[in-house]
């Protein structure tokens, strides 16, 4: 099922739905718009940086949704911002943590591409 901008998607649906990705995804991006079509330059930024790294991970368009989906990944990771990334499970960052571990040399790492 797919949303519509300014639809009303239930809480628990997007709280599922954040869970479920997070869980069945090696590399997860929770972004603005998606892959071919970012909708914000830190999304577009996010998607720049894991591609450099891995060919495949899941990106989530929390556009159509998107307090619900705020409010979801905030219990998820304690932060407040989109674009997140997680891997394996675990909370990584927004796109400048992601910049900041590619400065580091550390990214590849952290995605699990080594």
């Amino acid at each position: 099922m797919t949303f519509q901008p300014g639809s009303e998607a239930e809480p628990e649906e997007i709280e599922a739905r954040v869970q479920t990705a997070i869980a069945e995804n090696d590399v997860v991006l929770f972004m603005k718009g998606n892959r071919l079509m970012p909708q914000c330059g830190y999304s577009r930024r996010a998607v720049e940086l894991i591609s450099q790294h891995v060919e495949e991970f899941e990106t989530v368009d929390v556009l159509p949704a998107l307090p619900q989906y705020r409010e979801a990944l905030e219990a998820e990771s304690g932060w407040e911002t989109i674009p997140q990334t997680f891997v394996d499970g675990e909370f990584v960052g927004g796109s400048d943590v992601l910049a900041e571990l590619d400065e580091r040399g550390e990214l590849a790492a952290e995605l699990g591409a080594e």
